[in-house]
């Protein structure tokens, strides 16, 4: 299975200080990675590695084969790399109708994008005028979902997808995230808690200290070492 995205030997730092440790992860399409790990252990940066926010000192990014080290985060976006940051990045302000109206850049229409968007989650369909700030925590990761499916991406970051929502609804969004895996994207997931990504996750990576210190699928026995691994894992 070839990989879509692919980081070879990425360093990366603040401040001079490093924070990867020469990590190598692969995702295909198709494929859910998790990418489980303490607090600090350098997750967030990874993603952000991915998506060209955050440089690297060293080492390689490819997308579908091609170099794309260095590359601006606008032409990885444009290359179809899609982040979603901790924290759900929806805005609070606007609806849900107008929320999604400023994906049109993408190049689709209006109605596509609100046709995938409510298709996908009807709930969106039956808060369309309603301001993103007051939806759900749930409802939030859902727009913010919908919002990155419109760039019809080639590649998904998710970061922390699981933060401040509850068991069950955390289970349905992943539920959804398997679901635009198995249409051919490639889906990295960043989580603390391996609970909550590992039921749907084809391969699992647990980052300690800006290393990769475990990998394979996540009932090889991984599941079983994650304890030992890092605190704080609830698999």
């Amino acid at each position: 299975m070839s990989a879509i995205l692919e980081l070879s030997g990425v360093r990366a730092a603040y401040d001079r200080i490093t924070v990867l440790h020469g990590v190598d992860l692969q995702v295909a399409a198709g494929q859910v990675v998790a990418l489980l790990g303490p607090n600090g252990a350098g997750k967030t940066t990874t993603l952000r590695v991915a998506s060209g926010v955050h440089p690297l000192e060293s080492g390689r990014l490819r997308l579908g084969g091609r170099d794309m080290t260095g590359a601006d985060p606008r032409d990885l976006a444009r290359a179809g790399v899609c982040l979603i940051p901790e924290g759900r990045g929806v805005f609070p302000n606007l609806s849900v109708r107008d929320n999604l109206l400023m994906m049109t850049f993408t190049g689709r229409s209006r109605a596509e994008i609100e046709e995938i968007a409510f298709q996908r989650f009807p709930i969106l369909h039956r808060r369309a005028s309603q301001a993103a700030g007051t939806l759900s925590g749930g409802e939030q990761q859902m727009l913010a979902l919908a919002r990155g499916l419109a760039t019809d991406p080639a590649v998904l970051l998710l970061d922390e997808l699981s933060m401040g929502l509850a068991p069950l609804i955390v289970g349905r969004l992943y539920e959804q995230v398997a679901e635009i895996a198995r249409q051919g994207v490639a889906v990295l997931v960043v989580e603390q808690f391996a609970a909550a990504v590992l039921d749907i996750a084809d391969h699992a990576a647990v980052l300690v200290r800006g290393r990769v210190q475990r990998q394979g699928h996540p009932d090889g026995g991984l599941r079983a070492e994650l304890s030992a691994l890092y605190l704080g894992s609830s698999a």
